[in-house]
Protein backbone atom coordinates (compact mmCIF):
# COMPACT_ATOMS: atom_id res chain seq x y z
CA UNK A 1 0.00 0.00 0.00
CA UNK A 2 1.24 3.45 -0.82
CA UNK A 3 0.32 6.63 0.98
CA UNK A 4 -1.92 7.51 -1.98
CA UNK A 5 -4.42 4.81 -1.02
CA UNK A 6 -5.15 6.61 2.25
CA UNK A 7 -8.06 9.01 2.05
CA UNK A 8 -8.20 12.07 4.33
CA UNK A 9 -11.29 13.89 5.57
CA UNK A 10 -11.58 17.02 7.69
CA UNK A 11 -14.69 17.87 9.70
CA UNK A 12 -15.59 21.13 11.38
CA UNK A 13 -17.40 21.25 14.70
CA UNK A 14 -21.15 20.87 14.33
CA UNK A 15 -24.19 20.28 16.54
CA UNK A 16 -22.08 19.85 19.68
CA UNK A 17 -19.56 17.43 18.15
CA UNK A 18 -16.14 19.13 18.28
CA UNK A 19 -14.29 16.96 15.74
CA UNK A 20 -10.54 17.48 15.66
CA UNK A 21 -9.52 21.05 14.80
CA UNK A 22 -6.38 20.08 12.84
CA UNK A 23 -6.01 16.33 12.25
CA UNK A 24 -7.80 14.52 9.42
CA UNK A 25 -9.72 11.26 9.61
CA UNK A 26 -7.70 8.64 7.75
CA UNK A 27 -9.52 5.97 5.75
CA UNK A 28 -7.52 2.96 4.58
CA UNK A 29 -9.84 1.24 2.07
CA UNK A 30 -9.32 -2.52 1.90
CA UNK A 31 -5.99 -2.27 3.74
CA UNK A 32 -6.62 -5.59 5.50
CA UNK A 33 -8.88 -7.19 2.89
CA UNK A 34 -6.66 -10.27 2.63
CA UNK A 35 -6.70 -10.83 6.41
CA UNK A 36 -9.58 -9.02 8.16
CA UNK A 37 -9.58 -11.58 10.99
CA UNK A 38 -6.00 -10.52 11.84
CA UNK A 39 -7.07 -6.89 12.39
CA UNK A 40 -6.90 -6.92 16.19
CA UNK A 41 -3.48 -8.59 16.33
CA UNK A 42 -2.11 -6.15 13.72
CA UNK A 43 -3.38 -3.18 15.72
CA UNK A 44 -1.93 -4.63 18.92
CA UNK A 45 1.48 -5.36 17.32
CA UNK A 46 1.62 -1.66 16.40
CA UNK A 47 0.85 -0.52 19.96
CA UNK A 48 -2.82 0.27 19.39
CA UNK A 49 -4.17 -1.59 22.42
CA UNK A 50 -7.13 -1.75 24.83
CA UNK A 51 -8.87 -3.39 21.89
CA UNK A 52 -12.39 -4.73 21.67
CA UNK A 53 -14.60 -6.48 19.10
CA UNK A 54 -18.23 -5.46 18.79
CA UNK A 55 -20.17 -2.82 16.85
CA UNK A 56 -20.52 0.96 16.69
CA UNK A 57 -23.03 2.90 18.79
CA UNK A 58 -26.13 4.09 16.93
CA UNK A 59 -25.82 7.64 18.26
CA UNK A 60 -23.31 10.42 17.65
CA UNK A 61 -20.43 10.16 20.09
CA UNK A 62 -16.71 10.90 20.29
CA UNK A 63 -13.68 10.38 22.49
CA UNK A 64 -12.10 13.61 23.75
CA UNK A 65 -9.10 11.92 25.37
CA UNK A 66 -8.03 9.36 22.76
CA UNK A 67 -7.58 8.70 19.07
CA UNK A 68 -9.33 5.53 17.87
CA UNK A 69 -8.79 3.03 15.07
CA UNK A 70 -11.69 0.93 13.76
CA UNK A 71 -11.24 -2.06 11.48
CA UNK A 72 -14.14 -3.98 9.96
CA UNK A 73 -13.56 -7.73 10.33
CA UNK A 74 -16.83 -8.99 8.85
CA UNK A 75 -19.90 -7.71 7.08
CA UNK A 76 -20.48 -4.09 6.24
CA UNK A 77 -21.49 -0.93 8.06
CA UNK A 78 -22.57 2.55 7.13
CA UNK A 79 -21.28 5.13 9.61
CA UNK A 80 -21.66 8.85 9.77
CA UNK A 81 -18.44 10.63 10.67
CA UNK A 82 -18.22 14.23 11.82
CA UNK A 83 -21.62 14.62 13.51
CA UNK A 84 -25.08 15.37 12.16
CA UNK A 85 -23.70 17.35 9.22
CA UNK A 86 -20.90 14.86 8.65
CA UNK A 87 -20.38 12.39 5.86
CA UNK A 88 -21.67 8.85 5.35
CA UNK A 89 -19.17 6.07 4.72
CA UNK A 90 -19.92 2.45 3.92
CA UNK A 91 -17.14 0.21 5.13
CA UNK A 92 -16.52 -3.47 4.37
CA UNK A 93 -14.37 -6.24 5.83
CA UNK A 94 -10.75 -5.12 5.50
CA UNK A 95 -11.47 -1.37 5.69
CA UNK A 96 -9.80 0.61 8.47
CA UNK A 97 -10.48 4.16 9.67
CA UNK A 98 -8.47 6.21 12.15
CA UNK A 99 -10.45 8.83 14.05
CA UNK A 100 -8.52 11.66 15.69
CA UNK A 101 -9.73 12.57 19.18
CA UNK A 102 -13.01 14.49 19.05
CA UNK A 103 -14.28 12.96 15.81
CA UNK A 104 -17.97 12.17 15.95
CA UNK A 105 -19.11 8.77 14.74
CA UNK A 106 -22.41 6.92 14.59
CA UNK A 107 -23.64 3.64 13.07
CA UNK A 108 -26.41 4.26 10.55
CA UNK A 109 -26.90 0.64 9.41
CA UNK A 110 -25.06 -2.66 9.40
CA UNK A 111 -25.34 -6.13 7.93
CA UNK A 112 -26.29 -8.94 10.35
CA UNK A 113 -22.74 -10.32 10.24
CA UNK A 114 -21.06 -6.95 10.92
CA UNK A 115 -18.21 -6.92 13.44
CA UNK A 116 -15.54 -4.31 14.04
CA UNK A 117 -12.39 -4.03 16.13
CA UNK A 118 -11.48 -0.82 17.94
CA UNK A 119 -8.19 0.11 19.61
CA UNK A 120 -6.32 3.12 21.04
CA UNK A 121 -2.67 4.26 20.90
CA UNK A 122 -0.66 2.70 23.70
CA UNK A 123 -3.92 1.30 25.13
CA UNK A 124 -5.16 4.59 26.57
CA UNK A 125 -8.38 4.29 28.52
CA UNK A 126 -10.88 6.23 26.43
CA UNK A 127 -13.95 8.19 27.42
CA UNK A 128 -17.24 8.37 25.49
CA UNK A 129 -18.87 11.75 25.03
CA UNK A 130 -22.04 12.88 23.31
CA UNK A 131 -22.79 16.31 21.88
CA UNK A 132 -21.83 19.23 24.09
CA UNK A 133 -24.72 21.43 25.14
CA UNK A 134 -22.93 24.58 26.30
CA UNK A 135 -19.95 26.69 25.21
CA UNK A 136 -18.19 25.70 28.45
CA UNK A 137 -18.60 21.97 27.67
CA UNK A 138 -17.35 22.58 24.13
CA UNK A 139 -14.29 24.49 25.40
CA UNK A 140 -13.56 21.69 27.89
CA UNK A 141 -13.76 19.06 25.13
CA UNK A 142 -11.41 21.08 22.90
CA UNK A 143 -8.95 21.44 25.78
CA UNK A 144 -9.00 17.66 26.35
CA UNK A 145 -8.54 17.02 22.61
CA UNK A 146 -5.56 19.38 22.45
CA UNK A 147 -3.74 17.32 25.11
CA UNK A 148 -4.05 13.96 23.34
CA UNK A 149 -0.55 12.95 22.19
CA UNK A 150 0.11 11.92 18.61
CA UNK A 151 0.49 8.17 18.15
CA UNK A 152 4.02 6.85 17.73
CA UNK A 153 2.89 4.12 15.33
CA UNK A 154 0.49 3.73 12.44
CA UNK A 155 -2.08 1.08 13.51
CA UNK A 156 -1.44 -1.05 10.41
CA UNK A 157 2.06 -0.23 9.18
CA UNK A 158 3.87 0.67 12.39
CA UNK A 159 6.75 3.13 12.29
CA UNK A 160 6.64 3.41 8.48
CA UNK A 161 2.92 4.10 8.14
CA UNK A 162 1.15 6.98 6.47
CA UNK A 163 -0.46 8.15 9.73
CA UNK A 164 2.92 9.48 10.78
CA UNK A 165 3.20 11.49 7.56
CA UNK A 166 -0.34 12.88 7.68
CA UNK A 167 -0.58 13.63 11.39
CA UNK A 168 2.96 14.51 12.39
CA UNK A 169 3.27 17.07 9.60
CA UNK A 170 0.33 19.10 11.01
Amino acid sequence: MTDHSVQTYYFEANHGIPNHPTLPVLLYPQALQAKPTDTESIFNQNHWLNSWTNGVFNYHHYHSNAHEVLGVISGEVTVQLGGEEGQLFTMYAGDVVVLPAGTGHKRISASPDFRIVGAYPEGISYNTRTATKTEKEHATALAEISHVPLPKMDPIYGSQGPLLQYWHSV
